[in-house]
């Protein structure tokens, strides 16, 4: 594959950022702090088991901010807490197909947190790529689930 052929086919799977993904200690307090930011209120909280994490969700414009909590001390979040303390945790990027992204980025030698997608929050289909290979930022691919 050449590199404009590359370039072209990045542009087509990654659509925009889809959210930013903030750490923090207690939701329902940075929750206050953030509706006073944006002068809105959040749209949606939810829980994902599977990653030990209460989410709230704000829309501004085509993206969206995503709170996250810890829900126990051995997911991702509280981890993240202990060694960097609150902010940005992650840039997630909307794709059209998440799984023939995956497979790309392996071909492209990126280091891949989840091999195939899961469901995370907010009907989305989700996979991590590990800071590792991205220059310290650790990045999400979603994709709406289709129901």
């Amino acid at each position: 594959m050449t590199n404009q052929s590359r370039f072209f086919y990045f542009k087509t799977m990654i659509n925009k950022i889809e959210h930013i993904g903030i750490a923090v200690k207690n939701l329902e307090e940075t929750e206050k702090m953030y509706k006073a930011l944006f002068g809105k209120e959040a749209y949606k909280t939810e829980v994902v088991e599977s990653e030990g994490v209460k989410t709230l969700f704000f829309q501004l414009g085509e993206s969206k901010i995503e709170l996250l909590e810890a829900t126990n001390a051995d997911s991702p979040i509280a981890k993240f807490l202990d060694k960097k303390g609150e902010g940005i945790h992650h840039i997630a990027y909307d794709v059209d197909d998440i799984e023939k992204e995956i497979e790309r980025l392996k071909e492209e030698d990126f280091e891949l947190i989840h091999q195939s997608p899961k469901l995370g929050a907010d009907n989305k289909l989700i996979a991590f790529l590990h800071p590792k290979s991205t220059k310290g930022v650790l990045v999400e691919l979603c994709q709406e689930k289709q129901s």
